[in-house]
Order: structure tokens, then C-alpha cells, then sequence
């Protein structure tokens, strides 16, 4: 039935039927803030992609450009020669642990070992620098670590330099303690000589949450270093031993490496940290200087100059995913350095940092 117009008053306009309007989505916004985020760090790292493919066919042009008519064979081969010597960076950062990933971007203990190995054999390598900021870890990682830098001592006769950053305690030190010179920055935050074994204990916190824990064990130390239980005298006995042991390692590792007796580096070998000019004046290391003074001091002892040529061991797509992995926890980083923290382990560490 239609409705009856004629009450209107001229001009009048006819009323509208109500619409209905879907509500805005709060979220809306938000998402589409998000979605400008991702898509401008992809186009970042197509950038970049596409930076790192241009440098690679330029180099490529340039050395199919170069023929041996251009230039004489004898200033070819100068050329070539001056650019081949180099000292080989390998950077140590953080807490060292045992690792074997495959990802390259991994810096476990058999990682850096295999890096040390490849490095020391490139002919082109004169000598090796390494960057050291870790305040120590486990100590079979750390011992892994120290036994590649002797044996590619032994094996290639090239000089190895340890470069002090912020931190190079406990672990780090005894890596270092197999290089041939030790350059350190004057504060510089060294030494922490020793071992620790440390053992959580909430027993008292279970029993307040009514946990109990009974283990089934094939010999009373089975499950020695167990958080949920007091430890024993005979526990604490047998695990002093251990620290013991793993203490004279490391102070024969120090005797050897720097030059002195074992009562010498045992009286600076009370976990004490110092700093780098302390450790200067208590001959923990050669000098104080930069990485540039480190490079100077690496390409000396090799022969080769001051202000060699430098070579990495990784390439800037390795150190952007590292940067990556670290920063953003994008791979599981953070949640894999959480997992290795568990658990009593004997370490050369530091733990003030």
C-alpha cells in the first residue's frame, strides 16, 4: 500500500529510511599498520638483495675487463701478490657454549673451532685476530675453543692476536691465553681466573606448593647437583674435586701461554676481574690499544705491515641474519640461550655480567 504523500508541506523533503551501517573495526587501522611495516622491511631487504647482486656483477665485469695484455705480467702479478696477504678477523661474543647448528650464523664453540681451522689454512691469511667479548662458558666449550687456536699454531706456524672488547673474563681469558699477544682496551673488564659450579635449591618452595620429588637411583650420586634437595657433604666433597681439577687446567693453561709459574698465576688467580691496565701491569696481556692497534700488531707479527688488508669469515648476509636472530629473536635465539642456562654446569665464567 502506498503511503499517502499529500500531508507534506511544500519543500518538505521525504523523510529517508534508516540505514543500517556495519560498524568500523577498531582493529582495522592497526592491522593495516602492521602490514605497511612488513611490507617496508620487505622492500628493505629486496634493496639490499638487490645492492649485493650489483656489487657482485660489477666485480665480476670488471675482472672479465681485465686481460693480461693490458697491463705488464710482472706489475700483474706485484698487484695480485700485495693484495693476497691478510689478517683473518674471527669475532667471539658472548657466553660460550657447545654448538654444533647448522645454521651459519651460529657462533657455538664447534663452529668457531671449524672457523679457525678453515681460516688458518687460507694461504692468503697471514695471520689471525680474535675479536673477544664473552665473559667465558662451559668449560668443555671453552677448552674446544682453545685447543683449535693451539693446534692451528702448531699445524701453520701463524701468529694468533686476541683483541680485548668490553669483556674477556674467566672462558674468554683462557682462549686467549693460547695466542701468541694479548691487546687489551684500559678498561677493558678481564681476569675472573677460576671456576664455579653453581646449584639451585628449591626444596623450600615445593614444600610450600605441597611438591615432592622422590628419585629412583642406581648409585647415591646419580643425582648429584639436583635442585629439589639439600646437597650433601660427600656431594660437596666429590664437586670441589671436580672444581679442583678444572682449576689447575686452567692455571697451567695461563702458565703456559703467558711465560709464568703456576704460583705466579696462582696468586692472580683467585677469581678477581680486572681492569685492562691492571692486567697490563700484572703481565695478563701484552698492551693496550684499539682493534686497529690489534690489526697493526697481527700484521707485525706476520710480517706482513701495519694496516693489513682484513678478511672475514663471514659475508654481510650471514651478519644481517646474526644481527636478525639476536636483536629480534626471529630464529629462536633467545629461547635456545634460555634452554642452555638450565641446569648445573661447570664453567669458566663470569657471572657480573
Amino acid at each position: 500500500m502506498e503511503e499517502n504523500n499529500s500531508s507534506r508541506l511544500p519543500g518538505e523533503q521525504p523523510e529517508q529510511a534508516p540505514t543500517t551501517e556495519a560498524p568500523l573495526n577498531a582493529s582495522q587501522p592497526a592491522q593495516h599498520s602492521k602490514t605497511r611495516i612488513w611490507l617496508r622491511a620487505i622492500a628493505a631487504l629486496y634493496a639490499l638483495s638487490l645492492f649485493a647482486a650489483f656489487a657482485v656483477i660489477s666485480r665480476a665485469d670488471a675482472a672479465r675487463k681485465l686481460k693480461p695484455n693490458d697491463m705488464d705480467i710482472s706489475k700483474l702479478t706485484g698487484l695480485v701478490q700485495g693484495k693476497k696477504d691478510a689478517v683473518a678477523v674471527i669475532p667471539l661474543y658472548g657466553v660460550i657454549t657447545q654448538g654444533s647448528s647448522s645454521r651459519s650464523w651460529e657462533r657455538g664453540s664447534q663452529q668457531i673451532a671449524k672457523r679457525i681451522r678453515l681460516m688458518s689454512e687460507k694461504k692468503e691469511v697471514k695471520a689471525i685476530l680474535l675479536d673477544i667479548n664473552s665473559p667465558g662458558g662451559s668449560v668443555g666449550a671453552v677448552q674446544e675453543i682453545y685447543s683449535a687456536v693451539l693446534r692451528a699454531r702448531k699445524e701453520t706456524k701463524k701468529p694468533f692476536v686476541a683483541r680485548f672488547g668490553e669483556v674477556s673474563a674467566s672462558g674468554g681469558y683462557y682462549v686467549a691465553s693460547a695466542c701468541d699477544l694479548i691487546v687489551a682496551q684500559p678498561g677493558t673488564i678481564t681476569g675472573s681466573i677460576g671456576v664455579i659450579f653453581s646449584v639451585s635449591n628449591f626444596e623450600g618452595l615445593m614444600k610450600k606448593v605441597g611438591v615432592k620429588n622422590e628419585a629412583i637411583k642406581s648409585g647415591k650420586f646419580k643425582d648429584i647437583g639436583s635442585p629439589v634437595r639439600d646437597m650433601t657433604q660427600e656431594e660437596r666433597k666429590l664437586l670441589q674435586g671436580l672444581i679442583d681439577d678444572s682449576y689447575s687446567q686452567f692455571v697451567a693453561a695461563v702458565s703456559e701461554g703467558r711465560k709464568k709459574t703456576v704460583e705466579e698465576v696462582k696468586i692472580l688467580a683467585d677469581g678477581r676481574i680486572y681492569t685492562g691496565r691492571q692486567a697490563l701491569a700484572n703481565k695478563l696481556i701484552d698492551k693496550l690499544g684499539d682493534l686497529r692497534d690489534a690489526l697493526d700488531a697481527a700484521g707485525e707479527l706476520a710480517k706482513i705491515g701495519k694496516n693489513p688488508r682484513v678478511i672475514t669469515d663471514s659475508d654481510p648476509f650471514e651478519n644481517l641474519f646474526s644481527l636478525m636472530d639476536s636483536k629480534l629473536q626471529l630464529f629462536g635465539a633467545k629461547a635456545v640461550a634460555d634452554a642452555l642456562e638450565t641446569g648445573p654446569r661447570l664453567e669458566y665464567r663470569w657471572y657480573g655480567r
